[in-house]
């Protein structure tokens, strides 16, 4: 269900966009979220938006689907009940957003700075996958816990035009932003979440905190002429 909701989001952000861009992020946890999670993530970013800004119309509106990993432990554990013979256990601490994008761009030229504003949800959670021990074969995967937050932020940023496209694809930009996005509070788990007792059975304490994050990115956005 998860993977489902998340091709369908990529199909609605991208299948009627007029932009649409990727790119790749660095998130750095800001307040209460930042007591618990003193890592740098990476992720990457998906945006479509429903027309490109024109001199009449200097702002656009759309979607923006975001993945980033703030955590992740990997160890090699004996498999139980098989002497000698070891597993690789990888837990990843992840959250996905879905967020409606408005975006203003005033200027028009080959250097385009922007302001923008987002609103919607957080998806977080964690996933362990074993693997035998040369990572090459996929023996067993579980979310170990979600939770659910609302966000919503700001950003701004700058393009700058690479080239005048091809066919259907009117001009290509780098694009270079910075967002602060508040969460509301949400259970999560982290890298010290994770405790294993004497007998072997795993206990997970969940973090509540709020879920303020600060990205990052580099990506390249796309300007398609109008169909």
């Amino acid at each position: 269900m998860k993977k489902l909701i998340i091709i369908l989001a990529v199909l609605t952000a991208t299948s009627f966009a007029q932009t649409g861009g990727i790119s790749f992020m660095l998130g750095y946890p800001q307040g209460e979220f930042r007591k618990n999670v003193d890592n740098i993530g990476f992720g990457v970013q998906l945006q479509g938006t429903l027309w490109a800004p024109t001199h009449s119309r200097p702002f656009t509106i759309g979607f923006d689907l975001g993945y980033i990993v703030y955590g992740q432990v990997n160890e090699r554990r004996p498999w139980i009940g098989f002497p000698g013979v070891y597993l690789n256990l990888q837990r990843t601490n992840s959250m996905a957003n879905l967020h409606f994008l408005m975006q203003v761009s005033p200027f028009f030229g080959t250097v385009r700075p922007y302001i923008e504003g987002l609103f919607g949800g957080a998806y977080i959670f964690t996933e362990s996958e074993v693997k035998n021990e040369n990572l090459n074969q996929k023996i067993a995967s579980s979310t170990n816990f979600d939770d659910f937050a609302w966000n919503y932020g700001y950003g701004a940023g700058i393009l700058f035009k690479v080239s005048d496209g091809f066919e259907n694809v009117g001009k290509i930009y780098l694009d270079f932003k910075a967002r602060y996005l508040y969460g509301t509070e949400a259970e999560y788990l982290t890298e010290e979440s994770v405790i294993t007792n004497s007998l072997g059975d795993v206990i997970f304490q969940p973090k509540k905190s709020k879920t303020d994050f600060f990205t990052f990115h580099i990506g390249v956005i796309a300007y398609f002429n109008a169909l």
